[in-house]
């Protein structure tokens, strides 16, 4: 049997952080989206705050500062979805 992570998608605007981190734990990191129903590594709920990439880099551990940049390189090879809230702007 395979657990699969569900994920609540996070609206984006131009101008604010894309990366959300667990604050709990400080080592998880996903960009644009929060783990359901909480975080894998520390299982804290409603844990996450906004940063942007260069805000990670300056505070961020070298593995979250790589969980960073994997989640924005998978973000970017993804296909955008259809129908999305930065669309709908």
């Amino acid at each position: 049997m395979s657990d699969t992570q569900s994920f609540w998608p996070v609206p984006h605007r131009d101008g604010e952080p894309a990366f959300w981190v667990c604050m709990s734990c400080l080592s998880e990191v996903f960009f644009r989206k929060v783990p359901m129903p909480d975080c894998p590594t520390c299982h804290g709920v409603s844990t996450y705050e906004a940063f942007t990439i260069e805000a990670i880099a300056d505070w961020g551990t070298e593995e979250l500062i790589a969980k960073a940049n994997a989640a924005q390189q998978a973000a970017n090879t993804e296909p955008a979805p259809a129908s999305s809230a930065e669309s709908a702007l």
